[in-house]
């Protein structure tokens, strides 16, 4: 039985689910799930996959994660060791290799680090170990699983596939969006629950006042998540890097959406073979972070973050001694990365440090 077809078994036993539910298990289904499924030679990124993510398109950009991790563990946290270097959805691996790489300028960072991957899919984690052999890792399936001490932390592309729920503001209040069936009862509709939901107290100001008729979205995922990894840089000290696309300020609009080869696919068709995202609303993580005891710095643009770390500094160095070939693909790669109207505005960059701590490396 398809996972679509166990999902409207379900609905008609047990009535309409939310959104939430849904993207859990069009995502993390045991046996059907984008991300769990254990296909030979699943791999959901790169030109032949349904996406590409900012490691993939050039190695700068690992690299520069690389250094930040040093300067932060250096600078903000003294240098503790050992300390735990944690990546949340490390895709095929390219990020953390590139990073570790580019960190060999501090051997001492190199010798206190203890890697732990918090990776879901047995195909991805197949990738990284390729990627990562020769490395002591830890994998994990979820952060509060990873071992307590001071940390630094990556998170690319990691917040987007955490589940929202969906509410349409009406005269009775925040009513919220569910998945029902349609008449013939053998096809999935989005359908309005009946009167307010409690979920709804959640909601940011901005986002509770939305005009009558407005779709706001919520991540309770994503909010709890930002406070337990505030909750551990409170008491252990940490830093943590969070790189996602979605507005600077909390704002209504329906974002949710699935991918499927590149192409926007309908969200509610063959449910587990399609990526299904939505934009991170960075203010909200920023509040949640700070008030579980957290310092926040920005989100700051994509494009600005990397160029303040360096990263055209990086790609002429790249260039140097290549063709006009080569050097016009690490052009186009950094382009596609900095550029605002490729991956440079879309893209936005929080950081999370101890509250007593100055400012991180691109802020």
């Amino acid at each position: 039985m398809s996972l679509k077809e166990r999902i409207i078994r379900r609905i008609a036993a047990e009535g309409p689910i939310s959104v939430a539910d849904y993207m859990a298990l069009c995502l993390a289904d045991p046996v059907d799930g984008y991300y769990t499924r254990d296909a030979p030679g699943l791999d959901p990124f790169g030109v032949k996959g349904d996406f590409i993510t900012a490691p993939e398109i050039s190695q700068i950009f690992g690299e520069l994660m690389g250094l930040w991790c040093v300067d932060a563990w250096q600078r903000l946290l003294g240098s503790p060791s050992p300390v735990n270097l944690i990546e949340l959805g490390p895709g095929r691996g390219t990020l953390l290799a590139d990073a570790l790489r580019a960190a060999r300028v501090a051997p001492a960072f190199l010798e206190a680090a203890r890697i732990h991957l918090v990776e879901v899919s047995p195909a991805l984690k197949r990738r990284q170990r390729m990627a990562l052999a020769g490395m002591d890792v830890v994998w994990h399936d979820h952060f509060d699983a990873t071992p307590d001490g001071p940390f630094l932390l990556l998170a690319n592309e990691f917040f987007d596939v955490l589940p929202i729920r969906q509410f349409v503001a009406t005269s009775r209040g925040m009513a919220e969006r569910v998945i029902g069936l349609d008449e013939t009862r053998r096809h999935l509709r989005f359908a309005l629950a009946p009167g307010p939901s409690a979920w709804a107290k959640l909601l940011p100001p901005a986002l509770a006042r939305a005009h009558e008729g407005s779709m706001v979205e919520l991540s309770p995922a994503a909010l709890t998540l930002a406070q337990s990894i505030a909750r551990r840089i409170a008491r252990r000290g940490g830093a943590a890097l969070i790189v996602d696309y979605g507005p600077t300020v909390s704002a209504p609009g329906e974002t949710l959406q699935a991918l499927k080869r590149h192409l926007r696919h309908n969200v509610l068709e063959d449910p587990g073979a399609a990526d299904v995202t939505a934009h991170v609303d960075f203010a909200a993580i920023a509040s949640a972070a700070e008030a579980a005891g957290a310092r926040s710095f920005g989100p700051a643009p994509q494009g600005e973050f990397l160029a303040r770390l360096g990263a055209n500094q990086r790609a002429d160095r790249l260039k140097a001694g290549l063709g006009p070939l080569g050097a016009a693909e690490i052009d186009t790669a950094v382009g596609r990365l900095l550029d605002p109207k490729e991956m440079g505005t879309l893209f936005k960059v929080l950081a999370l440090v101890p509250a007593d701590a100055g400012a991180p490396a691109g802020f």
